[in-house]
């Protein structure tokens, strides 16, 4: 019959030896403690004796060396005299080291008066100490000790305060272990769905998390289960970060914000730590929602492969944390994990399985309806002028997210500050957006053959772009210098546009090239001013090759990965030495062919382009409707829609 579990003697021991006793870390500490004590008392003692002394007969040894004339001072106490030599001696003779510190007792028998005649004739100091038992018992403990009590004291004043700014006890490393999440309760630091603008679609998703977190029971009695994770990705600056706090500011309850690095560090275990103590804070809130910002710091797919793979990595160990966190908790407590990132490509797979983040919202750059309500936000509380048309800045800023118009709002009133203006006029807007985008100027004073090479190269620039088919229009250019430039030319198109056309394309390599063609035209050289053109048009000419399918020979294949990131598409790891050398092949042939359309083009129209160099000498700063009548140009007419744009 089995009963409970008894102790047989005759038993094996278990598979691998038996088991040693787990000793707590606390006798270890205990023990430290103690070897510390004794080393401390050992050099205590150390101390009070002083220097190293040698012990040396009074006659004939110290008596010699007195009538040699090598002692220096004597300081008698009772018999004992302890002196120093002028030199060092070795004594005995087989000693090692010499000393120039010695001692010795007078004999009792001793001639005083004859020994202080010969110290006094010697020029011996001599000094007298009364008699003394040696050190205290508190002075022994207090030179052994002293240090070892200060040193506790000190850390463990440094684990009190750890522990009370943690906010809690539990120990002298609870407070490296706790979660660094920033707490914003709902009364304080409120952000609303009033305070996001230009991400419609977003927000009416984020909507139902609200929703629930409101009337839960709605939800339930229907048997719905509300999504455990939300992962919200996108560019930076488009507004994450804001709509999550809106989120919680809706639904008015507590939000826990931290960004994923926070998590990690150096301890293996301690990330882990933070995940755990930063879900049980927010069970104890609930309903509540965790932030967690650029979620591929910890979140990266496992593989990759690297240098950072294993079950003993920190990061790894976080990620699995949350992975068993969020796989763990009930929906009912009311916790919702909300989640930012700019690559949703890299992340790990079972991140974004259902159960975990079951919803992925794309936050994208906002058209132009959107900007202009991200302006209108942004510009509550500053003054502007009647001049101001938020609709014509939202029209002439394509591709900006919020955290740019924000910035440009902000410039624009530095700008009427600086100028000591009672409000913000549309041409402190102007000023600001020309510092953004083209860069501040720089008052340098430029050689007159510099200065006439910009005025071409920039002319060169401006004309291709009036002249080419599918170009954005140009709205401005200056040959002041500006940021690392000594000119520039400024395109923008007048609406936003989403994809963009074989043609298109190439007409932008063509504007690129204008500047490169203008100096080799003019000058009959070629010069270094072309440096970041011919970076842009590279780079446009390869995505056009080996990412967008628009090579006949390459064909319809993506043998690049997307923005000089790490491959992740199937296949991109493996491509052939042969398929790399065709790619370059075709790069290499599709600028030379732009490069001979553009010299022909400016060719025919030199005139224009003398032209347009002249009035930029002359006036340094030409705007759109200026530039394209020096170039005897009709401005464009403001296309559709669904024309121009920034992908």
């Amino acid at each position: 019959m089995n009963g409970g579990q008894g102790f047989d003697p005759n038993a094996a021991p278990p598979a691998g030896g038996p088991r040693r006793p787990r000793v707590s870390i606390w006798w270890w500490v205990a023990a430290g403690i103690l070897v510390l004590f004794v080393i401390n008392y050992w050099a205590g003692n150390r101390a009070l004796k002083g220097q190293h002394q040698v012990q040396v007969p009074y006659s004939p040894f110290f008596l010699q060396q007195v009538r040699k004339g090598n002692v220096a001072s004597i300081t008698s106490t009772a018999s004992a005299i302890d002196g120093s030599f002028k030199k060092a001696v070795r004594y005995p003779a087989s000693a090692h080291h010499k000393s120039s510190q010695f001692t010795t007792q007078v004999p009792a028998f001793a001639n005083q008066d004859a020994l202080f005649k010969l110290l006094t004739q010697n020029h011996v100091v001599v000094n007298a100490k009364k008699p003394s038992h040696g050190s205290s018992w508190w002075e022994v403990l207090l030179v052994s000790f002293g240090p070892t009590l200060l040193l506790l004291a000190l850390l463990f004043f440094v684990f009190r305060r750890v522990a009370a700014n943690a906010g809690g006890s539990g120990g002298p490393l609870s407070g490296f272990t706790r979660t660094r999440a920033r707490r914003y309760r709902a009364n304080t630091q409120r952000a609303t769905f009033a305070d996001v603008a230009g991400i419609d679609e977003a927000k009416e998703e984020l909507s139902e998390i609200v929703d629930y977190l409101k009337e839960p029971w709605r939800y339930r009695r229907l048997g719905a289960r509300i999504p455990r994770g939300v992962l919200l990705s996108g560019p930076p600056g488009a507004g994450k970060t804001l709509l999550a706090r809106a989120v919680a500011g809706e639904a008015n309850v507590p939000f826990f914000s931290l960004s994923a690095s926070e998590f990690v560090e150096i301890l293996v275990g301690v990330g882990a730590s933070r995940v755990r103590d930063l879900f049980t804070q927010a069970k104890k809130a609930a309903p509540a929602i965790i932030f967690i910002d650029e979620l591929d710091a910890i979140g990266r797919s496992r593989n990759t492969g690297g240098p950072s793979v294993g079950g003993h990595d920190e990061r790894e160990q976080t990620l699995n944390q949350i992975l068993s966190e969020m796989d763990g908790f009930d929906p009912s407590t009311g916790v919702i994990v909300l989640a930012a990132t700019n690559r949703p490509d890299v992340l790990d797979a079972a991140l974004l399985r259902p159960g975990r983040f079951d919803r992925r919202i794309a936050v994208q750059p906002p058209d132009t309806r959107g900007r202009r309500q991200i302006l209108e936000v942004h510009a509550r509380g500053v003054p502007t002028s009647d001049d101001v048309d938020l609709e014509s800045l939202a029209r002439q800023t394509p591709g900006m997210v919020g955290a740019d118009l924000a910035n440009l709002v902000n410039e624009a009133a530095l700008v009427a500050a600086r100028r000591r203006e009672e409000r913000v006029t549309m041409d402190d807007f102007g000023v600001a957006f020309e510092r953004i985008v083209l860069g501040a100027e720089r008052k340098i004073m430029l050689d007159p053959d510099d200065h006439r090479r910009a005025a071409y190269h920039e002319a060169g620039h401006a004309l291709v772009a009036m002249l080419t088919p599918g170009a954005d229009p140009v709205r401005k250019v200056t040959i002041i210098p500006r940021g690392v430039a000594l000119g520039v030319t400024f395109a923008a198109p007048d609406s936003d546009r989403f994809s963009y056309a074989d043609s298109d394309l190439q007409a932008r390599i063509r504007v690129a090239l204008g500047g490169r063609v203008a100096d080799e035209l003019v000058f009959g050289e070629r010069t270094t001013g072309a440096e970041s053109d011919l970076r842009e048009l590279t780079e446009l000419a390869r995505n056009m090759v080996g990412r967008w399918g628009m090579s006949d020979r390459v064909g319809a294949m993506a043998v690049l990965p997307a923005d000089g990131r790490a491959p992740q598409l199937p296949g991109l790891a493996e491509r052939s030495e042969h398929l790399q050398d065709l790619v370059d092949e075709e790069v290499q042939q599709l600028i030379e062919r732009a490069h001979g359309e553009v010299r022909e083009l400016l060719e025919q129209n030199r005139s224009r382009l003398e032209a347009l160099a002249g009035a930029l000498l002359e006036h340094e700063t030409l705007d759109q409707g200026a530039a394209y009548r020096a170039a005897g140009l009709e401005p464009p007419s403001v296309r559709s829609a669904a024309g121009a744009g920034t992908p």
